[in-house]
Parts: C-alpha cells; structure tokens; sequence
C-alpha cells in the first residue's frame, strides 16, 4: 500500500529563514502580495520588517491585519473583499495558526467564492487557491505544513474542519527566531498543541511510515524542551528544537490525520473561546486513558520517543508513565480545568451532547484508535470536571 504525501514546495528552515522571503518570492515571480496578519505582529515591528524585506527585492505589498485569535466566518470576509477587489498574486501569512489558517481561508474563497461552509470536511478542497507564503511565529499549530484549516461559524458555534491540497501553503518559511518572544502561556498552549499533533498521528488509524518517522522525531524534540521554554523563552537552543519538533508535528499530522483530542477539542473553542493548544491540554490526559486499550504498543513508542520510559519498560509501565507525565506537564505549565478558565459548570453540562455531535461530525474521532460513541465523548467530557 503507498501513501500520498504533501507538503509545501519549498520549505526554508533555521535562524533567519524568514529574511529569504524576497528572493523566494522573486524565484517564484510573486510581485503584488497581500500580506495577512493580526494587530499584534504590527505593534510587534515584525510587519515592517517583512514590508522592508519585500521592498528592498523591488515588491510593493499590502496588508489585511485585522485577523484574530480562533477565526471566524466574520473574521475573515474582510480579508476575502480585500482580495476579491484587488490583484493579488499571493498571499504571505505571518502570524500563529489563526492568521495562517485566515489566509487558506481566503486564499479558496477570494479566488472561487462561495460560502465557507460549503468547503467543511467531508469535501475534500484539492482546487488550488492563491498560492500562500507561511511564516509562523509559533512553535505549535504547524498549519504551515498542513493541508488543513479551521474556521467558526458564529451562527451554529462549530469550529468547520476544512481539508485539502488546496489549504496546504506553496512555501513554509520556518524561523525558530521569530518564536523569541512569544509569551509564557502562549509557549505552553502551542506546544502543547504541537506535542497533541504529533501523538496523534502517530496513533491515527491513517498513520502510516512516513508520519511514523516525522511524529517520532517531533515528540523526541518536543516533550524535553518543551519545559525549557516555558520556564526561559530565550533558550534558543530549546526554542529551535521545539520549532523544528512542531514542524515535523504538522508534517505528521496532516499526512496521518488527528483523532479524538482534536475532535472533542474544536467544540470547547467554539463554545467558550478556549485556545485551541489550551483545550487539547485539557482533553489529552483523559483521552490518552480512554485509547491506550486499543493501540498499546503505539503510546508505549510515544512515551519512550518522549523519553518518559525506558526502553526495557513494559509497555504497561511505559504507559503509566506517559499518563502520569501527561498530568505532571499539565500541572507545570499551569492549564487550566474549565471551571479555572472560567467555563460555567451548567452551561458545559447543557451543551455536552450538542458538543458530542460536532466532535464526531469533525470526523478527527473515527481516525482514533478506540472510537468512541456519542455516550462515550459526553463521558470524557465530564471528567474535565472531576
């Protein structure tokens, strides 16, 4: 059996990668980007650099920064005028994974139209959209790798899973520089998420060698430094390690899929504003407990490429010490239960089964080892409150 892989076509990473943007963009004839982004990376000084960058190589840009954290169907139509009333060659995204996944967003939309419902899993969008320069400022989301997107549809409160070549960016510029200063619980959340994406599809029912290879070498690079930058972000030893384990992560993951902590985690986003790194803290300890039945061996690999077990550990022993690191990473990188977060207690309760629904209507709970039902999703729910 062969497995397709995608991937950007040019990838660009290390210290500095980001400066190459102009001449990649001159290699490629990119003259007229829009460059999307959010208020933060403005006031940041990074926008200026990257105009500075772009003008020096003789390109003139533009800029939509009005993107925000968990993008919306709102959020994003703006971005979708702007392009649809311009001439725009590409589209160079800087930013976490809101604002890259804001322009796969308006990349298919802006050139086909439409509405962004219409483009949500189970359709597979493999039409090519303006093509996208990503440069994430994040060591997590790895959507600068990934041929996934998701937007929120304010009216039903669902986070839309949305799947295609066509989300998957032309080129990933990949500087562990730009993760510098990233605050403290941003660290963590992201990680976090990349740490999620990594076990995961390795566990996926779709996993397969290749994705093997990138979520082994991503957990390795991941689980030891990830402490390190939470507690000093200008390790940058650290930082480029979690960069790169991030990176692979996303490589990972877009080819293997996620399961059942991504699906149960879009909803808790869509519902109570949760980062999306921040509500897959939450679910992974519990879902790992609930799957480890049924792919044994898979998370017994995934504590020892972490480096929480031995390799003569049994793979009972390797799993009690994945559950209780998993807990332990939690506890020290401060993640929140619901009720800390401030989520009312009564309001989750009332929406568990609507909740159960779109998880497994994300389809990410089918590719999990064990799958669960609508009962047994309500269920892992609950114990976010035990």
């Amino acid at each position: 059996m062969s497995n397709q892989i995608i991937i950007p076509n040019i990838m660009q990473i290390g210290a500095g990668a980001s400066l190459e943007l102009g001449n990649i963009m001159n290699r490629m004839e990119y003259k007229n980007p829009l460059i999307i982004t959010d208020s933060m990376m403005v006031e940041l000084g990074y926008i200026s650099k990257i105009e500075e960058n772009l003008k020096n190589n003789n390109i003139i840009s533009d800029v939509f920064k009005d993107t925000i954290p968990e993008p919306t169907v709102k959020s994003i139509q703006e971005g979708v005028n702007k392009v649809k009333n311009g001439n725009f060659d590409s589209l160079i995204a800087l930013g976490g994974g809101s604002p890259i996944d804001s322009a796969k967003a308006i990349s298919i939309l802006g050139k086909f139209g439409g509405e962004m419902k219409e483009y949500k899993f189970p359709r597979l969008v493999d039409e090519i959209g303006i093509p996208i320069i990503a440069i994430p400022t994040t060591a997590g989301t790895g959507t600068e790798v990934t041929k996934f997107t998701i937007i929120a549809d304010e009216k039903t409160d669902e986070k839309m899973l949305c799947v295609g070549k066509g989300f998957m960016p032309s080129v990933a510029l990949i500087d562990y520089e730009l993760t510098l200063s990233l605050p403290q619980r941003s660290t963590a959340d992201t990680g976090i998420d990349a740490l999620t994406h990594a076990m995961e599809a390795y566990v996926s029912k779709k996993a397969n060698a290749f994705s093997d290879a990138q979520a082994l070498q991503a957990m390795s690079l991941i689980a030891p430094n990830l402490r390190t930058v939470f507690h000093n972000g200008n390790d940058k030893e650290a930082r480029e390690k979690m960069m790169l384990g991030a990176t692979l992560a996303g490589v990972a993951f877009s080819n293997a899929s996620v399961a059942l902590v991504h699906g149960m985690s879009r909803p808790i986003g869509a519902f109570y504003h949760v980062p999306h790194g921040l509500s897959n803290a939450m679910l992974l300890p519990s879902v790992t407990e609930f799957s480890i039945p049924a792919a044994t061996q898979r998370y017994a690999q995934c504590a020892r490429a972490m480096g929480v077990a031995e390799k003569e550990d049994s793979d009972e022993e390797a799993n009690n010490k994945l559950l209780k690191e998993l807990e332990n990473l939690n506890k020290e990188l401060n993640v929140p239960s619901p009720e800390e977060f401030g989520i009312n207690r009564e309001e989750f309760m009332d929406n568990l089964e609507i909740m159960a629904e779109q998880a497994l209507a994300s389809g990410s709970p089918g590719n999990n080892p064990r799958v669960p039902d609508n009962k047994e999703i309500i269920n892992i729910y609950k114990l976010l409150w035990s």
